[in-house]
């Protein structure tokens, strides 16, 4: 059996087909139900809902979701499209939940609700958390279930909550979690919040996935160690940019240095002390990444792919895949989603 070399700092994990490295051992199954209100954020909902369903792939039979109307008919969203519930807003149907989100909106009426209120107050009485999207917490603290709590609620709903919930603290965050009270101001809140809440049962490996997934444009700027600074420094990232856009013609370390104003041994230090790697290892591990991407999702021939990925034999390529990936490219699943380029002949 080949023993994987394994990627460095943050790269650990990238692009393995979904589920190939999860862990042997028995994954946590978490119940999620979502109470969609008249002219709810369409996209706070899916941006939470994405999370959950993309972490399902990743580890699947993590989550599993439930959506409730107040009637058990479809609700508009505030874009206008009707969606179709899995089910009335009943008791019953809460109790085995693990968690439980109102989804609220811009236009969302702040009106009391008698069942609602109903049903949010069993679910605390179990213990269930309870979370908010956009203006959704009012709800929450509507019937009393945020006095103590820190919370966020998008800013045109704020004094309707501070009216509503006096005992409660509210944040210009776009997100909070305090103990089982969540609560995002926005879209963006709402996917931070539920990435949050995944990590807390999944850990932070999970997340870093996803994040890889659904927010790639800032994920390759994240640090080793996101506890002491949440991505790299401005530099680190422009040097990080320039790798990402020469993989079929890698630039030299000197020609990265010269483009971005700085000496190879002060990029060396910037990729140990905020990566803890050096600048070859990092390129390297990016082209082998970009280079399974390739073969997983194209048609195209394993020697292109070579070269399309700054490799200058094919030799060296299969040594280099199959150091990191424990098979040599021959091996790799083709899933074909992209047709190769087939040339006419002469």
């Amino acid at each position: 059996m080949i023993k994987r070399r394994p990627f460095s700092g943050p790269r650990e994990g990238l692009n393995l087909q979904f589920g190939s490295d999860v862990e042997a051992s028995p994954i946590p199954h978490a119940r999620v139900g979502f109470i969609l209100l008249e002219n709810f954020s369409l996209l706070s909902f899916t941006q939470s809902l994405d999370a959950l369903v993309t972490a399902n792939l990743i580890r699947p039979g993590a989550f599993s979701t439930k959506t409730f109307t107040l009637d058990g008919n479809p609700v508009a969203s505030d874009l206008g499209l009707p969606i179709h519930p899995t089910d009335k807003l009943n008791s019953v149907h809460l109790c085995n939940l693990n968690l439980l989100v109102i989804c609220g909106g811009f236009r969302t009426p702040l009106v009391s609700d008698a069942s609602l209120r109903e049903a949010l107050i069993m679910v605390s009485e179990h213990d269930i958390p309870v979370g908010g999207l956009w203006n959704g917490i009012w709800f929450a603290g509507e019937a009393g279930l945020l006095n103590g709590y820190k919370c966020s609620v998008h800013p045109e709903h704020r004094s309707a909550l501070s009216e509503t919930a006096k005992f409660s603290l509210i944040t210009s965050e776009s997100f909070v979690v305090d103990r089982d009270r969540l609560s995002a101001a926005s879209p963006a809140g709402a996917f931070q919040l539920m990435l949050d809440w995944i990590g807390r049962i999944h850990g932070r490996k999970l997340v870093d996935r996803l994040t890889d997934i659904l927010a790639f444009e800032e994920s390759r700027f994240r640090r080793t160690t996101p506890a002491v600074h949440t991505k790299v420094s401005e530099p680190l990232r422009e040097v990080i940019s320039l790798m990402d856009a020469n993989i079929e013609e890698p630039l030299s370390q000197e020609q990265i240095a010269h483009y971005v104003g700085k000496s190879t041994r002060q990029i060396e230090r910037l990729f140990k002390y905020q990566l803890c790697t050096s600048p070859a290892r990092y390129y390297t591990e990016l082209r082998i990444i970009e280079s399974r991407r390739l073969l997983q999702h194209s048609e195209l021939p394993i020697l292109e792919v070579a070269v399309a990925c700054g490799f200058v034999s094919p030799s060296h390529f299969s040594k280099c895949y199959t150091a990191f990936f424990g098979h040599s490219p021959s091996k790799e699943i083709r899933l074909g989603c992209v047709r190769a380029y087939k040339r006419k002949a002469g």
